[in-house]
């Protein structure tokens, strides 16, 4: 009787490791090739902008991830929504606000920053070699807090943040720029404390009085217009951002993502939206996926997608005490 209630449970594993397997292997073709649109655009958005786009080429042609990338082209500039907000820490003489936010799919954390000529960007002390985490590149610079910023080029396939991508600007002196004399969207603050976005080149860095930034996009909101078309088209991930209020206040937004019981993640629209309930009159998107973090004290305040903890980046933007 015992030898034939080990078989049975031998079997039942066996049909259930069986069909889990089956399941792996057929999830990619139901989602790439299958009948369900809206799962469709939803997984290559959010796939391809993630660290593994490749995975996304092997199933569809880049004509049609073009396509699905610019579905939401046509849809128009959405409208804001509400946002569930919670002031969490507030300590009036570091001028720093920390609030907890919530919204359809997601929650996250929002960090404001009353003197934006306080926010600096960080870079790793070994480009080339290697990035490092965001709580490093706080300390290093003997700061309070932080976010990651722009994003990274990986030339040797080894993913650790050596090289950032674009235009860096450190202290008024460019650090790093891998694009030449190309135009790109620069997001950083000049020497009064204004956040700067849009495009430009090395040559209008020191012209246009840029002191701190990085390269990165898609732009959220400028001069208090949102510019986001449908949900932008970039699917459902954690984000990162960072905006400017009227009065000069700086917002951190990161919004954890992938992890079901706790935050799904967030669309551009979903991050402008937040954006816009702070009153933002410029906000840009930040690199995102298993990079977003916010660091303040030496913790982490957020929810961290990747299982192995802070990822290592290129660049931050900081709070100076």
């Amino acid at each position: 009787m015992k030898r034939k209630r080990r078989i049975r449970a031998k079997v039942i594993i066996a049909f259930l490791a069986y069909n889990l397997v089956l399941f792996v292997l057929l999830a990619p073709f139901i989602l790439f090739w299958g009948p369900f649109q809206a799962l469709k655009v939803m997984a290559v958005g959010s796939v391809y902008t993630s660290r593994h786009p490749q995975v996304v080429k092997a199933f569809l042609s880049q004509a049609e991830i073009d396509r699905i990338m610019n579905l939401n082209d046509s849809q128009g500039v959405s409208s804001g929504q509400t946002i569930g907000r919670k002031e969490v820490m507030a300590d009036a003489s570091s001028g720093i606000t920390i609030e907890d936010i919530q919204g359809p799919s997601f929650k996250g954390k929002v960090m404001l920053i009353k003197d934006p000529k306080r926010v600096k960007v960080a870079v790793t002390k070994e480009i080339g070699v290697t990035g490092e985490r965001v709580s490093d590149l706080v300390k290093d610079t003997g700061a309070v807090a932080g976010i990651n910023a722009g994003g990274f080029y990986d030339p040797n396939g080894k993913g650790n943040g050596a090289f950032p991508d674009g235009l860096t600007v450190q202290n008024g002196n460019i650090v790093h720029n891998n694009v030449g004399n190309q135009a790109v969207n620069i997001v950083g603050f000049n020497d009064q404390g204004k956040l700067i976005i849009g495009n430009m080149t090395a040559a209008q860095i020191a012209q246009k009085h840029i002191l701190e930034a990085v390269t990165f996009g898609p732009n959220l909101i400028v001069d208090g217009n949102p510019v986001i078309s449908g949900d932008g088209g970039w699917g459902i991930a954690p984000r990162t951002g960072i905006g400017q209020m009227a009065d000069g206040t700086v917002i951190f937004v990161v919004i954890d993502g992938r992890q079901p019981t706790w935050s799904i993640g967030a669309t551009l629209r979903d991050l402008m939206n937040v954006f816009e309930n702070y009153h933002a009159v410029n906000a840009v998107n930040l690199d995102g996926g298993s990079s977003s973090e916010l660091v303040y004290n030496g913790h982490v305040e957020n929810k961290l997608w990747d299982i192995f903890g802070e990822r290592y980046i290129p660049t931050a933007f900081v709070v100076t005490p």
